[in-house]
């Protein structure tokens, strides 16, 4: 199963698929995390930040979910994901894939800021932000919604609710 864990920077992506992973370590020893930013990492970080980059790496991190999926692997993807034809090409190509979004409202995710993207484009130090000078298209299929404008541990309930499904 491949669950795809979609919203902003800052929404809480990693920090759920985190719980989840940690949570689904007692029950199957085959599951792993996937996070946008680390598969730039693993290859090299030889994509920017543009539209076309951005695309790139989705698509390299949907093929790559495919391939772990058909392998009995439990994927957990924490990825921005604002191009709704690789959310249209998971669901097509990959047999168990389960889309979480978690929506925060910009002015939330600028208040948390956690990396400091935010403020840094707000001071004009970087551009090409999803969510600020680059639209993010809103999912309109996903399996589950999460509201994340509450407390972190609001957020980190629904890991079992999500785990559940994994396992069923």
């Amino acid at each position: 199963m491949v669950v795809w864990l979609i919203g902003l920077s800052g929404s809480g992506k990693t920090t759920l698929a985190q719980k989840i992973i940690k949570e689904l370590d007692d029950k199957t020893n085959k599951a792993v995390l996937i996070d946008g930013d680390v598969i730039r990492d693993i290859f090299g970080n030889d994509l920017g930040y543009s539209i076309e980059d951005r695309l790139l790496n989705a698509q390299r991190i949907c093929q790559l979910c495919k391939f772990l999926d058909e392998q009995g692997v439990i994927v957990i993807c924490a990825i921005l994901s604002m191009f709704p034809e690789t959310r249209e090409w998971n669901r097509e190509n990959i047999k168990n894939y389960y889309e979480v979004f978690i929506d925060s409202p910009i002015d939330k995710l600028i208040e948390r800021d956690s990396k400091g993207l935010y403020g840094k484009y707000l001071q004009g130090k970087v551009s090409n932000v999803a969510g600020m000078d680059l639209e993010f298209q809103l999912p309109k299929q996903s399996d589950l919604v999460i509201n994340n404008i509450y407390s972190k541990s609001n957020l980190l309930n629904y890991a079992d609710r999500i785990i559940e499904k994994i396992l069923q």
